[in-house]
């Protein structure tokens, strides 16, 4: 980006996109851009692989009438909703990311604009 150009975006405010405003629904629809399609991919084939053995683990402990069983579909059932939060964090995490480089894009036509007129005086 070329001095011109820096100078452009900051002297035109109003061209502000506000589609890009930090919302929830800003934060949903960049995570599941073009972009980040592989990670949503991922996050939703996750949950469909650990959903599947926590309603059989669910309904097998209600069946089982050997205390030892009911303790590990107990823990089995745990375990999945377990790796289901993490899937969950991790998937808020990436939606994060074009947020976090927008904002470093906007720091850095901030620190541009403070050398201009640092440089000026």
């Amino acid at each position: 980006m070329d001095r011109e150009q820096i100078k452009h975006i900051i002297d035109n405010p109003e061209e502000y996109d506000e589609s890009r405003e930090e919302t929830l629904t800003a934060w949903l629809r960049d995570g599941h851009s073009k972009r980040m399609r592989w990670v949503m991919v991922n996050v939703y084939v996750g949950y469909t692989i650990l959903t599947l053995p926590m309603i059989y683990c669910a309904w097998a402990f209600f069946r089982t009438d050997r205390t030892q069983s009911q303790i590990l579909y107990a823990v089995l059932f745990l375990f999945c909703n377990a790796w289901i939060g993490f899937l969950s964090v991790f998937a808020w995490v990436m939606m994060q990311r074009p947020n976090i480089s927008r904002q470093i894009k906007r720091l850095e036509l901030h620190i541009a604009e403070l050398t201009e007129t640092l440089s000026g005086r």
